[in-house]
């Protein structure tokens, strides 16, 4: 009986690779390699499971995956052999075997959480107490036909508890059939392209805006028309005027994304009055007008529409966590039955159990509680930020004046490629994005922008500024 086991090399208990897996691979190389030539007796299982101190379970499980794929063949009281007339090569690059992680190593790497990160809400803050005691509450709750392919539209709960939220904190007075859960802002987006647009189309976009919304529109054929931006936000009677026959328009009215000023009352009217004339489509990406720091946040857009051509989108990643993935969209009540039918390809469906977590937290009165603590912590965080970080580079940068958002807008003073810049800072685990992505055409803004939800101190904020100063 040869002795295959001599040439093993050691199995590794602490792999993320089972025992058995490890075994067969042994046999493999072994095979490949010629150690173990076309009918070769190898050892039975039972005898290898006692040499390598393992369950003959185990063993069985790798001779069975051996067996096959063809590599052994069993011969009853003859024992078990490899099988004859294989035509194997060494393995290599090439292999499935090479690709496989190695001992220790992590298959997916989730990326650190970075000072300064973008889209980050205060994750320490974060009530995950009460977020845990209502998760083993559903869970416990869970019945059959919660097991069930989930709504298309959305959990019914979380639709009424969402229209109601809406009515009381934004002023938009809808019906939950008029809500669509989604799982993020690029879902609802596409879905809302799908129901209302086509290759072809133009769009009116803010310039600069939001990068994702140009580049998912674009990937969808649909053209964008950049319209410039101002200290009243979007210039809606030069993007008009510019642009006629655009379907559409993607505005951020609450907190101008990516420098947070709000759309005045005068071009929301514009806006509005464009789109009915027009049979235009507004898309309003509310995406954190809870947070507003100088007065209280303004009404959406959405609670002056009166013809139903304002689509409403949330989110609950910027307000809660982003790994939660839930967010939401309003239509017109004429458009109902349209997204109805279009969602039913378009939209996968949020897990249910997720939804009912958020429906119960909304509903138990936890939500509201969370924002008004937070709108609370960001303006003193946001304050920490600035003063911290002014202290050091004040001859440097220059701090845009913001009435709200999650994020700072740092202007250069000294010129240079802002887009080096944030490569230099990633590198020295610091997070920032370069406003000048953000901009369509030769007409570029320049500077960075960085979250200050997880900031919490301006001891922090100046020990970050000293290591952003180091590498202007």
């Amino acid at each position: 009986m040869s002795q295959p086991a001599k040439s093993f090399s050691p199995l590794d208990p602490t792999s993320r690779e089972p025992i058995y897996r490890q075994i067969y691979w042994r046999f493999r190389e072994a095979i490949s390699d010629g150690a173990l030539a076309p009918g070769e007796r190898i050892p039975a299982a039972r005898a290898l499971a006692k040499e390598l101190g393992l369950a003959r379970g185990t063993v069985d499980n790798a001779y069975s995956l051996l067996t096959a794929e063809g590599y052994i063949q069993s011969r009853g009281q003859a024992g078990t052999v490899v099988a004859a007339g294989l035509n194997v090569r060494p393995l290599n690059a090439h292999d499935d075997r090479a690709v496989s992680p190695p001992a220790g190593a992590s298959v997916r790497h989730k990326a650190p959480v970075l000072p300064f990160q973008m889209a980050l809400p205060a994750l320490d803050e974060f009530p995950r107490k009460i977020w845990a005691q209502i998760g083993a509450r559903c869970v416990r709750a869970t019945g059959i036909a919660d097991m069930a392919n989930p709504s298309a539209h959305g959990l019914e709960s979380l639709r009424n508890a969402i229209a109601s939220y809406l009515q009381v904190a934004r002023g938009i007075h809808c019906q939950p059939a008029q809500v669509f859960v989604t799982s993020g802002y690029r879902n609802t987006l596409t879905l809302i392209a799908h129901a209302l647009l086509q290759p072809g189309d133009r769009v009116l976009v803010e310039n600069p805006g939001y990068r994702p919304t140009r580049q998912l529109l674009e990937y969808l054929q649909i053209g964008v028309q950049p319209v410039a931006v101002d200290q009243d936000g979007m210039q809606v009677a030069q993007g008009v005027s510019d642009s006629a026959g655009a379907r559409a328009a993607v505005v951020t009215p609450a907190h101008q994304s990516p420098l947070c000023m709000s759309l005045s009352l005068p071009r929301r009217l514009q806006l509005l009055e464009w789109a009915s004339r027009e049979h235009a489509w507004i898309i309003e990406d509310d995406y954190d007008g809870e947070y507003r720091y100088i007065s209280r946040p303004l009404p959406a857009l959405k609670s002056l529409d009166r013809e139903g051509r304002v689509l409403y989108a949330g989110t609950f990643s910027k307000v809660l966590f982003p790994g939660i993935r839930v967010a939401y969209l309003v239509v017109p009540p004429a458009q109902v039955e349209r997204f109805e039918h279009v969602s039913q390809t378009f939209l996968g469906g949020v897990p249910e159990l997720t939804q009912a977590i958020v429906a119960t937290f909304v509903t138990e009165g936890h939500f509201a509680r969370h924002i008004q603590r937070m709108r609370k912590l960001y303006g003193e965080r946001r304050k920490a930020a600035v003063r911290g970080l002014n202290s050091v580079l004040s001859e440097h940068i220059h701090i845009d004046t913001q009435p709200g958002g999650m994020h700072l807008i740092l202007r250069l003073i000294r010129p240079q490629s802002d887009r080096a810049l944030v490569e230099r800072l990633l590198q020295a685990g610091i997070y920032a994005e370069a406003l000048s992505e953000c901009c369509i055409g030769p007409e570029s803004h320049c500077g960075l922008m960085l979250g200050f939800a997880n900031i919490d101190s301006q001891p922090r904020a100046e020990h970050l500024g000293k290591q952003i100063l180091a590498l202007l």
